[in-house]
């Protein structure tokens, strides 16, 4: 889930550049402070994805992301992506989690290194 976080940091970077060039914003200088925001929350959502509590802080900032789409429809279609990544790894980590501790109850002389 992290690193799809951390991709996402590119693409919003990446977004925000590209909404500047073709001045979508006015003032155009907006486009590189909701970018920056933005950036800033996904880092910030990163750092909290080891809380139980930032699954929730990271999903708000999927539906975030999402919202971009009212600016710039095409943000919304590579933000769907990333989400799907984001509910992808969220799912799947969640299973590997699971496979581990099982694994470490049935064979507790295995020690995680």
């Amino acid at each position: 889930m992290t690193a799809t976080m951390g991709m996402e940091i590119l693409v919003v970077l990446f977004g925000a550049i590209a909404l500047f060039g073709v001045r979508v914003t006015d003032p155009p200088a907006l486009a590189f402070l909701g970018g920056v925001v933005l950036i800033v929350l996904l880092a910030t959502g990163i750092r909290l994805a080891r809380y139980s509590w930032g699954y929730w802080y990271s999903g708000a900032l999927q539906v975030l992301l999402l919202a971009t789409g009212f600016v710039e429809p095409l943000a919304a279609v590579t933000a769907a992506i990333f989400v799907g990544f984001w509910i992808y790894s969220l799912v799947r980590g969640r299973q590997l989690d699971e496979a581990k501790r099982r694994h470490f109850a049935e064979n507790p002389t295995d020690q995680e290194k």
